[in-house]
């Protein structure tokens, strides 16, 4: 038996095939920053004050500006209160003009925004004072729909292969996304974006599996690093959406409409072979393997592909064997911290971009431009130093900008920006970072669902991430110090991974020995490795 590693360096590790693969992986990416970072551009708070039109049966004959004198309470720099008003009363006008209203009580009749806004989801449902914690706890609510996405999704993906997982959840991102701009009320707005936010964990755990499945170990960085530039691409992009589309609805629409555009995805998105192996499934597989042979334009003998038949169907990894081994239970757990930390400061700091003193949408497009080279970057870096220092060191320098933003006062909105943008920079990269490490670090048979276990531990950073935002109530520092604390302590833990530069992806949950022996082990012929290890009821086999 050889092993599929072998068999891909025939059909080619980096080919006309994957090349092509990426380009179409990379859409999608371009595309989920849409949904991902939208609402903060359609929920971006404007000047508004109470609807007093109650004065307008006492006397008509008021200005504007005489009736807000009038009705609306005044803050101590002099702008209008937002929140509150004077009591409604059934005086004459000429006896409220000479002695005023002392007596203020919260809007009764909604509230009044600029005229020449369009209608945003904060305007159109009234998402301010009392309800404008809504805006957090939706966002909260959207990360748990990528939550529940990988909680079910990472095990689907397992068992119906990536291909049918990421068809599933374009569809569903398409139509729901679409169905979004079309709600009566922001509650139906939440419901549907929970399912949006499900599919886009799906979608991002699938497409991470299939490209470290079908590239060889030497360019599984590239190729993810590839892809998530696309995302970085598609942040900046949402900059101008957001700024040429004003009006929410229109532009839920146009975010999420060109996904139904990737419908041609049925006929040019392979399956993954090596997972069709993993199944038994060895006629596909090897249908999928000269398809891929043929476009890269190299010839592949049949009999090592005939080579590729296990001897038993393997079953797959379950969630519990990531816990059953201590080597895969100490990795599981600090990736899964890793993983959490990313999220928690990416979010943290990505949906609080209007926060941080300067224009919304140039800071976005800020934002995405300057993850590009630190992403970019990594293709080198991660050859370079390996997967376990990058990793340790993205999530270092993310921490410590966190920490060092309380520190700048607020008078200095271009310091603090450079701060978060080096921040947000940093976590970008270690994002990408997670992605190519954990999709090396699993075995084959409990890949998506470690995967989907680690984006699990993100989701629920994701969730609390836009909650964060809401203890600047207690003390403007406490946001980003919490965020802080966590990058650092992740960028720690990370010393204590296994690194997993240029070795080929493990199918099995047998311990391999240390580095030494590793690569003895690599480099042994592939006629001397067992064909059957059998790990507790699970049958694994080298191919």
């Amino acid at each position: 038996m050889v092993g599929f590693a072998e068999v891909l360096k025939a059909v080619g590790e980096f080919g006309r095939f994957q090349k092509w693969l990426v380009l179409l992986l990379c859409i999608p990416n371009f595309l989920t920053p849409f949904h991902m970072f939208g609402q903060q551009f359609v929920m971006v708070n404007v000047p508004h004050y109470c609807n007093t039109s109650w004065i307008d049966r006492l006397s008509r004959n008021l200005t504007k500006e005489q009736q807000l004198n009038l009705t609306i309470p005044r803050k101590p720099d002099g702008s209008l209160e937002e929140c509150f008003m004077f009591a409604p009363v059934n005086e004459v006008i000429t006896s409220i003009v000479e002695y005023g209203l002392n007596t203020t009580v919260r809007c009764e009749q909604g509230w009044v925004y600029p005229e020449d806004l369009k209608p945003t989801l904060l305007t159109e449902f009234n998402l301010v004072c009392d309800r404008e914690d809504l805006n957090q706890i939706s966002q909260s609510i959207y990360m748990a729909g990528l939550l529940i996405g990988a909680l079910t999704l990472g095990p689907l993906s397992d068992r119906i292969g990536s291909r049918w997982c990421i068809l599933l959840t374009l569809l569903l991102m398409g139509a729901f996304g679409v169905g979004a701009g079309f709600v009566p009320n922001f509650y139906a707005y939440i419901a549907l974006r929970f399912v949006v936010g499900a599919a886009f964990a799906g979608i991002s755990i699938s497409m991470a599996a299939l490209t470290s499945e079908w590239v060889g170990a030497p360019y599984r960085p590239l190729a993810q690093i590839v892809e998530h530039c696309s995302n970085a691409l598609g942040q900046m992009a949402l900059g101008g959406l957001a700024y040429s589309i004003r009006d929410w609805r229109l532009y839920q629409i146009a975010g999420s409409a060109p996904a139904f555009a990737l419908f041609f995805y049925i006929w040019v998105l392979p399956s993954s072979a090596r997972w069709l192996v993993t199944k038994g499934k060895i006629k596909e597989a090897k249908k999928e393997l000269l398809k891929a042979a043929a476009i890269n334009k190299r010839t592949v003998p049949e009999e090592l592909l005939d080579q590729l038949a296990p001897e038993e169907k393997v079953k797959s990894g379950n969630v519990l064997d990531l816990f059953r081994k201590a080597h895969l239970r100490r990795m599981t757990l600090i990736m899964a911290w890793v993983w959490f930390a990313d999220s928690l400061v990416y979010y943290g700091v990505s949906l609080h971009v209007g926060d941080f003193g300067l224009d919304i949408y140039m800071t976005q497009v800020i934002f995405g431009a300057v993850e590009l080279p630190s992403r970019i970057s990594c293709i080198f870096l991660l050859q370079w130093i390996g997967r376990k220092k990058c990793q340790a060191a993205w999530l270092l320098l993310g921490g410590v900008m966190c920490l060092l933003i309380p520190a700048i006062p607020k008078d200095y909105p271009v310091i603090v920006t450079t701060l978060a943008v080096i921040g947000k920079s940093a976590l970008g990269a270690s994002f990408t970072t997670s992605y190519v490490f954990s999709a090396e670090v699993f075995p084959t048979v409990v890949r998506q669902t470690g995967l989907g276990l680690c984006s699990t531990a993100a989701r629920v950073a994701g969730i609390l991430s836009p909650l964060v935002g809401l203890l600047d109530k207690i003390h403007p520092a406490i946001p980003m110090s919490l965020l802080g604390v966590t990058g650092v302590l992740g960028g720690g833990l990370c010393f204590f991974l296994p690194e997993m530069r240029n070795k080929d992806l493990q199918d099995d949950t047998v311990q391999r020995s240390d580095k030494p022996n590793n690569e003895n082990f690599e480099k042994q012929p592939v006629e001397q490795k067992e064909d059957v290890q059998t790990i507790g009821t699970n049958k694994t086999t080298y191919f």
